[in-house]
């Protein structure tokens, strides 16, 4: 097992390294300013046997789950995702366990609403996703409680108290990444927790374990497309003083100071608009190509219809320029609960107001809502959750550059593969003010505790309707007797 822990400070909040008590097993400090990253790699042989079999028929699968609570990111782990859970997945081509996927999930997050790869999950055009995965799910969840349970019982063995107690943290995470690929055969489990205050506190005593920490600081790159860290590093177990370090990459996620926020325009009825409000519509650079976009995951409750998108004129009344994706097939009329895959998502590139003045506009985006299946408790309506979209600039990167991975890339997001490998994404941050990164809509729904009177009324209505047609049919018989009645009449002669 190999851990890197990364401690991103503010260059103002950068910590003393004479305050840093190492020793040959432990690293020490107290009120550490920072954002944290962990990234824990297991090999196969150090997982659950249980898993050994799903992830052996696996091509690369990577899980990405998001907080629905704000959070801000810090360079260079800028990178966002719609709230909720998300699998990229691709099954290795001589497998026939597709079927072992939606159990490994459930077990791991819970009863999630996946029955199966090829009935839950839906596919990417692998000629245009070429950094992603061939298949997409999509479940709403907003806490790890699940899955924390679970490696407390199968990876610390409910008696390690430090391996407890950092499993118990990722509660408080806002983001967990858990990546596998038939390649290395080696997952690895990355989280993220925003900016706050730690007392560090972190032993090896493992000999054939790997410890590395870093702590580190933005630094002034030199290139537009890269990002550049300076701090100290130290390998617990082989220091006994942390190293200074200094180093720049290339990144294709980028920061920017503007914001944006997600409402939905009221009355909602079935058929609701949602509403981005972005504080500046002046790109991130004057030199290169840069169009603004907005990619939503939509659950199977909500869709959008991509015949809208077709009119030019009504683009331009919503400051919208053109659908550039949508989940294929997606059916306008099916209810809810007739469906078997996740959802959909979808790709729109945004028009800003010119010329570029540093202001604040608005964007619209319809969207529809499928009927529910009838469900008690309701009172007549349920809440559904939208989750925010990602909004961002994708901007071209100058001839010749290259993205290799860097200590802290992140791919297979869902989006990221739509565009050319020289794709910077400068990503607009969801406005802090709001506590949640969901919008919600009431949303009608027959009430089954009530739905009796509904009942008794329809088969009351039925019960007099054919006493009434008995009733004339024995009106019938009383004057006309049974049979078929003959016409007497004069016969006509030709």
């Amino acid at each position: 097992m190999r851990q890197r822990i990364t401690f991103i400070q503010d260059l103002e909040n950068s910590i003393d390294p004479k305050l840093l008590k190492i020793d040959s097993t432990s690293i020490k400090a107290k009120g550490l300013k920072a954002a944290r990253e962990d990234r824990i790699t297991f090999s196969l042989s150090e997982l659950p046997q249980e898993h050994y079999r799903a992830l052996n028929a696996c091509y690369e699968l990577h899980i990405r789950w998001i907080s629905p609570r704000s959070y801000e990111t810090t360079s260079p782990l800028l990178s966002r995702l719609s709230p909720g859970l998300h699998v990229f997945y691709t099954p290795r081509r001589d497998s026939n366990t597709t079927v072992l996927v939606c159990p490994t999930l459930k077990k791991l997050f819970g009863e999630i609403d996946c029955r199966s790869s090829n009935e839950s999950f839906t596919n990417l055009p692998s000629e245009r996703f070429s950094l992603s995965a061939a298949s997409q799910y999509y479940q709403p969840l907003s806490s790890l409680a699940d899955l924390v349970e679970y490696l407390k019982h199968k990876v610390c063995k409910n008696s390690q108290t430090d391996c407890l107690a950092r499993v118990s943290s990722l509660l408080q995470a806002s983001s967990i990444d858990i990546d596998f690929d038939t390649i290395s055969h080696a997952l690895t489990l990355t989280a993220f927790w925003e900016f706050q205050t730690w007392d560090l506190d972190l032993t090896n005593t493992t000999p054939n374990e790997r410890l590395e920490v870093g702590i580190l600081a933005p630094e002034n790159a030199i290139e537009t497309e890269e990002l550049a860290l300076g701090g100290f590093l130290t390998i617990v177990g082989d220091d006994t003083k942390p190293s200074p370090t200094l180093f720049s990459f290339p990144s294709r996620h980028h920061p920017l100071s503007s914001t944006f926020k997600s409402t939905l325009l009221l009355p909602t009825g079935l058929h609701p608009t949602l509403q981005l409000e972005i504080t500046s519509n002046t790109p991130p650079m004057d030199d290169r190509s840069c169009s603004m976009h907005a990619h939503l995951t939509l659950p199977r409750s909500i869709f959008a219809d991509k015949y809208q998108f077709r009119d030019s004129l009504f683009l331009a009344s919503k400051n919208l320029s053109a659908l550039h994706y949508i989940t294929s097939p997606v059916d306008l009329e099916a209810p809810e609960y007739a469906i078997s895959q996740w959802g959909s998502s979808v790709l729109l590139e945004l028009a800003p107001p010119s010329p570029p003045t540093n202001s604040k506009f608005t964007t619209e985006i319809p969207l529809h809502l499928r009927y529910l299946a009838p469900r008690n408790g309701t009172s007549g309506l349920t809440n559904l959750e939208l989750p925010y979209p990602v909004v961002f600039w994708a901007c071209t990167a100058v001839e010749g550059s290259k993205f290799p991975m860097n200590p802290f890339d992140r791919i297979n997001l869902g989006y990221e593969g739509l565009f050319g490998p020289r794709t910077m994404f400068y990503h607009v941050s969801p406005d802090a003010g709001r506590k949640r990164l969901v919008n919600e809509i009431a949303m009608p729904v027959a009430d089954l505790d009530k739905s009796q009177y509904v009942e008794i009324g329809t088969a009351a209505v039925v019960a007099v309707g054919f006493l009434w047609v008995l009733w004339c049919l024995v009106g019938v018989f009383r004057r006309s007797g049974y049979g078929r009645v003959k016409n007497v009449g004069e016969k006509k002669w030709q």
